[in-house]
């Protein structure tokens, strides 16, 4: 199975301005994803409309074989006509993928072996679309539909678990934003990153960081440092 890995970056950015050049945890923030793709071996390309966070990635070690056109650049494009967008590049190159991961640069946070689990478990389940989630516990509630109404539990509040004793199958799982592993043919077919028959990808609480404020890119940035200076710890934080 050929796989593609792309990487969305713009040079624009409301919540923090010029994140994705800006330097974390002593590297800029794209290049995070670029080398953790690499060195899982995958076909790494960016897409950018950017000639500075070209010029960082083709630093990195990832191709950026294009200047991402203006009308995929704008702040209310979505992410998969720029993923179908690469793939007709890599097609037109004679090389179209089986499958493309998806990682955004503002989720930098991923644990050694991560992106190889992810390739993995894509393979061994066989479904069209992987989805990167971390676990949520179910003490979710729901504000009152009316006035004078009750809010609503996603549980029994009568017989409420401790969190020790909640099982697999109690929890709540949340996108992290982070990864995404999809069939070809689910993006040219539906123009969309999810698919198919569907499975979860479970990742390390730790692993997801979205970064959209500066708070986010300090917190980012400690957990960064703290992986660096302590691999071994990083790799005992893996889901198995």
């Amino acid at each position: 199975m050929t796989i593609l890995c792309v990487i969305p970056v713009r040079g624009g950015s409301k919540g923090v301005p010029g994140k994705n050049a800006r330097a974390v945890a002593g590297k800029p923030l794209v290049a995070w994803s670029i080398e953790q793709a690499l060195a899982a071996g995958l076909d790494v390309l960016v897409s950018t409309d950017d000639a500075e966070l070209a010029a960082i990635a083709r630093g990195a070690g990832a191709d950026v074989p294009f200047l991402r056109p203006a009308e995929l650049a704008e702040d209310t494009t979505p992410t998969e006509p720029v993923i179908l967008h690469a793939i007709r590049h890599r097609a037109a190159e004679g090389r179209r993928p089986d499958a493309v991961m998806l990682l955004q640069a503002t989720s930098p946070v991923r644990l050694p072996g991560t992106i190889e689990r992810a390739v993995q478990e894509f393979a061994e389940t066989g479904v069209d679309s992987l989805v990167g989630v971390v676990p949520q516990t179910p003490f979710f509630w729901h504000p009152a539909t009316a006035v004078g109404g009750s809010a609503t539990a996603e549980y029994d509040p009568s017989a409420r678990p401790r969190r020790q004793d909640l099982q697999s199958g109690d929890y709540f799982y949340k996108e992290t934003g982070s990864l995404y592993l999809t069939r070809t043919e689910i993006y040219e077919r539906e123009n969309n990153r999810i698919g198919g028959r569907v499975g979860l990808f479970v990742m390390d609480e730790a692993e997801g960081v979205d970064i959209d404020t500066l708070v986010d890119l300090r917190i980012a940035e400690a957990v960064l440092q703290d992986m660096a200076s302590d691999p071994d710890g990083a790799r005992r934080g893996e889901h198995s």
